[in-house]
């Protein structure tokens, strides 16, 4: 019975269906030859931005200057940190889900940091759990931009952002950075923009923190 149907159409529409099939066959087939032939190139992987790169580079020299042996990029029982200091099992990464992973970790005896991008790297010494030596630093740019009449508004808005008077220590410019990062970051449902401003404050609030105290190394 299909047959008599197919019969009863006319031979011109018959003959365009079967056309239009095989043209639409032979373009499949030559896109199909041509992604073999000539493949897409692989898209380029975003590598690490020149901030990152800084950081690493700061905290690198940091960890050389008080004599501590560390390793980089290494796996932590499925978990990648930046640094690692083997004496002293203690593992500094920039991932906050790394982190938490280690820090959660009921199997791990690794002392877990977490360092952000904007903490310039002699910093680092207030946050590690042993005793280090002290070593002479240079002033940051955050530091001296406040230390200007119009860096005074910016340090003011900064304490502002991270809801503390400007008179707070570095201890609790840190606390108030974490608290921040967990209404803001983008992962826990902030914007991108309020995360930015964030870290930004907490950046300038810290060197402040630091020069107000009179501190030159990082350990509280």
């Amino acid at each position: 019975m299909f047959g008599e149907w197919i019969a009863a159409l006319p031979g011109w529409l018959v003959w365009g269906v079967v056309f239009g099939m095989l043209a639409s066959v032979g373009v499949a087939a030559v896109f199909l030859a041509a992604n073999r032939w000539f493949p897409d190139p692989p898209a380029r992987s975003g590598g690490p931005d020149q901030g990152s790169l800084r950081r690493k580079a700061e905290i690198r020299d940091y960890l050389r200057s008080i004599d501590e042996r560390f390793l980089e990029d290494v796996d932590r029982d499925g978990t990648r940190v930046a640094f690692y200091l083997p004496e002293r099992k203690v593992a500094l990464t920039f991932d906050v889900h790394a982190y938490f992973a280690i820090r959660d970790d009921a199997d791990s005896d690794d002392f877990v940091i977490l360092c952000e991008h904007e903490m310039p790297g002699r910093h680092l010494g207030r946050r590690l759990p042993f005793e280090v030596p002290e070593v002479g630093v240079d002033r940051g740019p955050s530091a001296a931009a406040a230390a200007t009449p119009g860096g005074a508004t910016a340090v003011v808005s900064a304490f502002d952002t991270l809801g503390l008077p400007s008179t707070a220590d570095e201890d609790r410019v840190e606390r108030a950075y974490r608290e921040k990062v967990k209404e803001t970051h983008p992962d826990q449902g902030g914007s991108r923009e309020a995360f930015a401003e964030v870290r930004e404050a907490y950046a300038t609030a810290l060197d402040h923190a630091e020069e107000s105290s009179g501190r030159g190394r990082g350990r509280a």
